[in-house]
């Protein structure tokens, strides 16, 4: 069906990811694939557009093992680097696929990443420098729309990229920053506003689907935003309560008021046991808290698919 959205996991571990370089821990130190986790980040899929949430330092990994070779969208959920420390890597589609890559951000998050990227926003680039074309979102609903335009983004040697028009004209790329539009048929989505200890962060829902990640709180407001979901993603970081993460407690609390049908455990650490022992131990824990919603920790290539 047109309008049926899927989310595939491309990486569901903590900011140093699993294994943990040195630990010798029983998960870290696990055969099971289940318990291999790249830096977290997800891809949506939906009215024939890829959409891409967060590229962080495993991103060029995660694209070749997904096969991924066109991204409509790339949506940041905030500047951390866990989460922007591939968009380097961008670069590459730019090549072979002909075209910008559109990243939609706050505007918190662009300033991070022009001091981080600055050769990418440069007047005069340094051949090879990513193009992007920036989308300035915050908390209110967008809509990403294919890209009709007719410039093709070539490389020329010891120049750099430039548009060439329908009627072979090369013109300078120019910087671009626009503010994301809410109109056009394309994929409506809802961001969801959640704090990251202090630092506001989004979260975002596409159809029946949330994608939340590195939030600890998730104000009164936004649970509208969550009704009649199929699958909700959250993130924990272990038993404890944590400044910029969810517990385990804290996440099952908003799974059993969310009630959607599967909720997805994401940005996971070592501390929790391994996928299968993982598994049973939030089976345990749901009964105890009459939770209907199917919880389950995610895992990288996991693929869901909405209804």
């Amino acid at each position: 069906m047109k309008d049926k959205v899927t989310l595939t996991f491309l990486g569901t571990g903590t900011s140093q990811g699993i294994p943990i370089i040195g630990c010798q821990c029983p998960v870290c130190k696990s055969v099971d694939p289940h318990d291999k986790r790249f830096r977290s980040s997800a891809l949506f899929r939906y009215r024939g557009m890829t959409i891409l949430v967060d590229a962080g330092p495993d991103f060029r990994m995660q694209m070749l093992r997904e096969n991924v070779t066109h991204l409509d969208a790339v949506l940041l959920t905030h500047n951390h680097k866990d989460h922007t420390g591939g968009l380097d890597d961008l670069r590459a589609l730019n090549y072979t696929d002909k075209s910008v890559v559109d990243i939609y951000c706050e505007q918190m998050v662009l300033s991070s990443i022009q001091k981080e990227y600055s050769y990418a926003f440069a007047k005069d680039k340094y051949p090879g420098a990513p193009e992007w074309r920036i989308h300035l979102i915050d908390a209110s609903p967008f809509t990403i729309v294919k890209d009709s335009s007719p410039k093709e983004l070539v490389w020329i040697h010891d120049v750099g990229y430039r548009y060439r028009l329908p009627d072979g004209t090369l013109v300078h790329t120019g910087e671009s920053i626009v503010k994301a539009d809410n109109t056009g048929d394309g994929a409506k989505v809802i961001p969801i506003r959640g704090y990251h200890d202090k630092m506001p962060v989004l979260g975002f829902r596409i159809g029946d689907i949330a994608y939340i990640t590195d939030m600890s709180l998730l104000p009164e407001g936004e649970y509208s935003k969550l009704e009649g979901l199929s699958h909700l993603t959250l993130n924990t970081v272990g038993y404890k309560k944590h400044h910029s993460h969810f517990s385990i407690y804290e996440a099952l609390d908003i799974a059993g008021r969310v009630g959607a049908k599967h909720t997805w455990l994401t940005h996971l650490n070592h501390v929790f046991p391994t996928h299968t022992e993982f598994c049973n131990m939030l089976d345990g824990m749901c009964r105890e808290r009459g939770i209907s919603s199917i919880v389950r920790p995610a895992y990288d290539g996991l693929c869901i698919e909405g209804e």
